[in-house]
């Protein structure tokens, strides 16, 4: 899907559109007071005051109808440069309008207006020459959103639009949204029952319902059995420290605002965990280890809490506690290249099984102009910036470099994936400490006998599987594959009177061949059983009937095909143990 904000035309389109929509609003509702309107990714909005009027969706099509009757006399849109002074007279009517132009420097920023007929507004622009220009536009919704993000101040109304220059334009990303809206993982998890938020225990808390454990289990497993093969040592930590733990460690300083509030307990201070290394680090630490020992891989399937903000919550994507899979390798500086091909090495082979084909790397760096956010230590950053370098280019990978998206103890590698709905994100990550060992004195008894400081790579192949969670159902629109299925196969006889002996039978073969099945025997149509386990997007629907009885053979269908095929029970046992190894997904 384009990003609208970032291209030059549509961005310009889109910040006119959003002055159309105010004009058409201040023409249906004079007591409107507007605070700000930009370009975002998919389109623009605008914060709106209406005081007593709350809008819905029905409300949009008559703001439409306005904004075309408003573009139809293709007033000429003018800018114009106003004093400050001038600008708290004009808009004198509006508080919001006043708010921002009382903290702007006339000095130093030009303050600008745009007049299109009736209408007035502030804005730096620039923006479309006349409304006429503005045809092919759709408001998608209404929303509330806080003055200024802050949930203390009032409570203002979002409308969503977007704009293009051709109506095919126009229809294309409006189907694309749609696309987008069957794909949200918010949909597909109440449909098939994944998860469910509840005001009452908190926002951002998800409860996985049996069916989502169920995922969340198999993918816990298949990422745990492939850290075992690889000499991983899993470990269980408490999800609290003691804020001490947490300014050793450095996390105290850079990331207290993102960590929940400390707790006093009998003259000890706790905080919820934000992240496991400094856990880790006690683990490591709670032994002598000579340089044979090393490397060390700890592992773990860590919950943690983070406070995000409301009003950047969604579904299981961003949520304020979540489990991470995540790990700390600890190593010598000669192993640092291998350990981290190793990650890599994982990373890819998890990606190719899942069938995960559009990612992207990014090398994260430090800012060295930054003097705050990063660990200082030049002579450190350099040697770990350097050694990812080199083994990115031994890997023979493409990968941008971002300066200053590192973490404050060292430099990263980011997997970034693109989901079907939504902005780019961090899917998987490698991180490079040679920081944080120190904070903690750990150390190895090197092979002449003195002291040395491990160096750490933190890494994560999943992030979090919350998250990981989300972007599968996405990817996969819920069709899970049958190894990832809550529900892999379902049995329905024909006719519950006469055939459900034979169902039973073929279940109970199917169980004790560790396929998750169920029976469907209910005194319904087929046509009706059939209808809902499409829509509960089940791999495979067996169809039992006389002849299937009294050949001992199966007919099943695949979920999203019309073919019914007729197999032996071993033929259709061999399928499925085929489709479970190679981690198929359906209709490939």
């Amino acid at each position: 899907m384009i990003n609208i904000k970032e291209d030059a035309k549509l961005n310009i389109l889109n910040h006119s559109c959003a002055h159309l929509l105010a004009q058409a609003v201040k023409h249906l509702y004079p007591n409107a007071k507007f605070w700000v309107g930009p370009v975002v990714e998919d389109g623009f909005y605008y914060d709106i005051d209406l005081g007593d009027k709350s809008l819905t969706e029905e409300d949009l099509p008559l703001i439409e109808k306005e904004m075309k009757k408003c573009a139809k006399d293709a007033k000429l849109i003018k800018r114009r440069e106003i004093s400050k002074e001038e600008a708290l007279k004009e808009f004198k009517d509006d508080p919001y309008k006043l708010d921002l132009i009382s903290r702007m420097d006339e000095n130093e920023t030009v303050i600008t207006a745009y007049d299109q007929g009736d209408f007035t507004d502030l804005c730096r622009g620039p923006h479309v020459e006349n409304t006429k220009l503005l045809k092919n536009f759709k408001l998608l919704k209404v929303a509330g959103a806080y003055f200024k993000g802050d949930s203390k101040n009032k409570m203002l109304q979002r409308i969503y639009g977007v704009c293009f220059e051709t109506p095919e334009d126009l229809e294309a990303h409006l189907k694309e949204l749609e696309e987008a809206k069957q794909r949200d993982h918010r949909k597909i998890g109440k449909d098939l029952e994944i998860f469910v938020t509840n005001d009452l225990i908190g926002k951002g808390l998800p409860m996985y319902l049996p069916n989502g454990f169920m995922i969340w289990n198999t993918l816990e497993n298949y990422i745990r059995n492939k850290e075992l093969e690889r000499g991983y040592l899993h470990v269980l930590t408490p999800p609290l420290g003691n804020v001490e733990l947490y300014k050793t460690s450095g996390h105290w300083d850079h990331y207290k605002d993102s960590m929940f509030p400390k707790m006093e307990v009998e003259g000890e201070e706790f905080v919820l965990r934000p992240m496991n290394c400094p856990h880790h680090m006690m683990i490591y630490g709670n032994s002598i280890h000579s340089y044979r020992d090393l490397p060390i891989r700890i592992a773990e399937i860590a919950r943690d809490c983070r406070f995000e903000t409301s009003g950047s919550l969604k579904g299981i994507e961003r949520v304020r506690t979540f489990c991470q899979n995540d790990s700390h390798i600890f190593c010598t500086k000669d192993q640092i290249e291998s350990e981290f091909k190793g990650v890599v090495d994982l990373i890819l082979e998890v990606y190719r099984e899942l069938g995960i084909k559009e990612y992207r790397f990014e090398l994260s760096l430090r800012d060295p102009e930054d003097k705050v956010k990063y660990y200082q230590d030049d002579e450190m950053w350099n040697n770990a910036e350097n050694k990812l370098r080199e083994v990115l280019n031994d890997l023979g990978l493409d990968y941008v470099e971002k300066i200053g998206e590192a973490a404050f103890y060292g430099p990263k590698l980011d997997v970034q994936v693109k989901p079907a709905v939504g902005n780019e994100y961090t899917l998987s990550t490698c991180q490079l400490d040679f920081c944080l060992p120190k904070k903690f004195d750990l150390n190895y008894i090197d092979s002449d006998g003195t002291k040395k400081t491990p160096v750490v790579i933190h890494r994560a192949i999943f992030g979090s599987l919350d998250r990981f969670i989300a972007f599968y159902l996405e990817e996969t629109k819920g069709i899970l594959p049958l190894w990832l299925a809550p529900v892999g196969v379902i049995v329905m006889p024909v006719n519950s009177e006469y055939q459900t002996d034979y169902a039973e039978k073929v279940t109970e073969l199917l169980k004790k061949n560790k396929i998750r099945v169920e029976l469907d025997a209910r005194n319904e149509k087929l046509s009706y059983r059939m209808r809902e386990a499409q829509m509960r997007r089940i791999p495979y629907t067996l169809i039992l009937g006389d002849n299937e009885k009294n050949e001992e053979k199966i007919s099943y269908r695949v979920y999203g095909t019309n073919e019914t095929k007729t197999v032996t029970i071993k033929e259709f046992l061999d399928l499925l143990q085929k489709d479970i190894e190679e981690k198929r997904l359906l209709n490939q």
